[in-house]
């Protein structure tokens, strides 16, 4: 299967609750349940001492605001980025989320990126 095949609103569906997760998790620190969605290829390169950093060290992962802006989907590939417009409860500014989803070899949707810039 092919995610960009996927209508708009069939990504939509899937990316809007998995963001929402990804937020929540991150905010209270649980890696464990951050991970759930990823894709295996996602959670064989990742460095986990480095994410044990993020939960730790960073205010900004830390304090992400639960409202966001939706700003766009691009297909490539076999991949879909969706691309958010975040904001923190403590630091002044916004950044851009970025998730990216596509099936693994389950046939499910998975995350195969994630990103805060």
């Amino acid at each position: 299967m092919n995610i960009i095949e996927n209508s708009d609103e069939e990504i939509l569906a899937v990316a809007h609750p998995m963001w929402d997760d990804l937020i929540k998790f991150s905010n209270e620190g649980e890696y464990g349940k951050f991970i759930r969605n990823f894709s295996y290829d996602l959670l064989f390169g990742l460095n986990e001492v480095e994410i044990g950093k993020q939960f730790a060290k960073s205010e900004l992962t830390r304090s992400l605001d639960t409202s966001y802006d939706y700003l766009g989907l691009i297909r490539r590939n076999l991949h879909v980025t969706v691309l958010y417009r975040m904001r923190s409860t403590k630091k002044e500014g916004e950044w851009l989320g970025r998730l990216v989803l596509g099936y693994d070899k389950s046939d499910e949707i998975k995350i195969f990126g994630a990103s805060i810039f």
